[in-house]
């Protein structure tokens, strides 16, 4: 009988490397990615103020593009949902170009704003729809929020595992998961204006309270990029009064 040649030890090495992450579950993949994200600083942290700059660009035109060189948010995480792509916890981003307001956007709990004041019900909950959903991956595995294991992808050139998690109003949330390091390198959901990626890359840690923070955050719409996004610091737990998320009054 015709022996098989043996594999080299690199490739042997892979083999088991693969072999590993075929036997990872949803939930295995969920905790490794909670773990290389601060665990439960991570899990639990309350809030959140980062800083950077941004590029945006209306529907993907060139033309349409603007640069925010002072883009804040500032975002108190939610405790309990329901419904991760309603309105969660409270929520802030103001973006300027040199000096001037460039827009204001906020979320108190209940109603959402601009600088020129209240939005809408209709309006508002279209716009959530279309852009809150992260928070779903921590609370993934608990009560009414199961996990599944999809078809594993690449995101940058990078082997990552495809987690959904599913939340208790119907809804779902897909995650991407470097297989080598547990990053969270995207997450998606279909919205009203079409399907929604984010894409993070230039992770930094931030020492206290052990938090793994994205430094650039890429947001697609339909395959199209429409803002590149780059948080050059972050505070975490930071005291954040109520008032600071209510506008235009």
């Amino acid at each position: 009988m015709r022996k098989l040649p043996m594999c080299s030890l690199v490739a042997c090495l892979l083999l088991a490397v693969g072999a590993q992450a075929e036997e990872r579950s949803a939930e295995d993949i969920i905790e490794f990615a909670a773990l290389t994200a601060g665990g439960d600083a991570w899990r639990y942290a309350s809030t959140n103020v980062m800083r950077g700059h941004a590029t945006l660009c209306r529907d993907g035109e060139p033309a349409a593009c603007v640069h925010a060189d002072d883009y804040v948010m500032y975002r108190l995480y939610p405790t309990d949902i329901s419904e991760v792509h309603a309105g969660t916890g409270k929520f802030r981003l103001d973006a300027y170009v040199d000096g001037k307001v460039l827009f204001k956007n906020s979320f108190d709990g209940t109603h959402s704003w601009t600088h020129r004041g209240r939005v809408p019900e209709d309006e508002a909950r279209e716009s959530q729809e279309s852009n809150f959903g992260f928070s779903a991956i921590r609370f993934a595995g608990r009560e009414g929020f199961p996990v599944e294991r999809l078809l594993d992808d690449m995101i940058d050139g990078l082997d990552c595992y495809t987690v959904r998690v599913h939340d208790p109003s119907g809804g779902s949330t897909v995650f991407w998961i470097e297989q080598a390091t547990g990053l969270i390198r995207a997450v998606g959901w279909p919205t009203p204006r079409g399907y929604h990626q984010r894409i993070y890359s230039e992770f930094y840690w931030i020492e206290e309270p052990g938090f793994m923070q994205p430094g650039r955050v890429r947001l697609y719409y339909d395959g199209l990029k429409v803002n590149d996004i780059y948080w050059t610091e972050a505070s975490i737990n930071v005291p954040l009064d109520d008032e600071l998320f209510v506008l235009g009054e």
